[in-house]
């Protein structure tokens, strides 16, 4: 898996054992001369990951980036290829068709509805690229007991797992990600 798509936060009230490991994960980016796709922003976790990446000197950082935070000024300096686009569903579709695999750090609304049209995506067959929630610090656990919950109650027609992995180390999405 060369091109790694990473959903995160772009806030930036994150707290710093979240901001670490972003850290972390764009270092071993880089470091693997492999290739990050993320959303081109320069603020949150998102400008975290992608300075671990152009720290190494190696690796590439792609940004698909929406007009709009274009036109705002807040794309990071660390994008080496920018991907304009005209809204976040042109930016998911992109992302989606660029990346070999995805990790999901914490994140919110914009980092649920990319991970799931993903996941969506692998539900209905239409790809089969794997999904790898990073869950640091338990940050996901409340999310995968409503996943938990769907399953039982008998609305989902896979079980998750099936559409994402789960990991709960820097070790582990490497793992994961040499496996997929």
């Amino acid at each position: 898996m060369e091109k790694i798509g990473v959903f995160c936060a772009s806030s930036d009230k994150m707290d710093a054992v979240y901001t670490e490991e972003a850290k972390k994960l764009g270092e071993w980016i880089g470091n693997q001369n492999k290739t990050l796709i993320y959303g081109g922003s320069n603020v949150g976790l998102m400008e975290v990951v992608a300075q671990g990446v152009k720290h190494t000197g190696k690796g590439i950082v792609v940004g698909v980036v929406p007009k709009i935070l274009i036109e705002r000024g807040m794309v990071s300096e660390c994008v080496g290829i920018k991907v304009p686009t005209e809204d976040l569903t042109d930016r998911k579709m992109w992302m989606m068709k660029l990346s070999d695999v995805f990790v999901v750090l914490p994140g919110s609304v914009g980092t649920l509805d990319e991970a799931f049209s993903v996941m969506s995506q692998n539900a209905i067959g239409i790809s089969n690229k794997k999904v790898i929630f990073w869950n640091i610090n338990g940050f996901w656990n409340k999310l995968f007991e409503t996943f938990d919950w769907l399953s039982q109650s008998g609305a989902a027609n896979k079980p998750f797992n099936d559409l994402m992995l789960k990991a709960n180390s820097l070790e582990e999405v490497i793992e994961l990600i040499n496996k997929a």
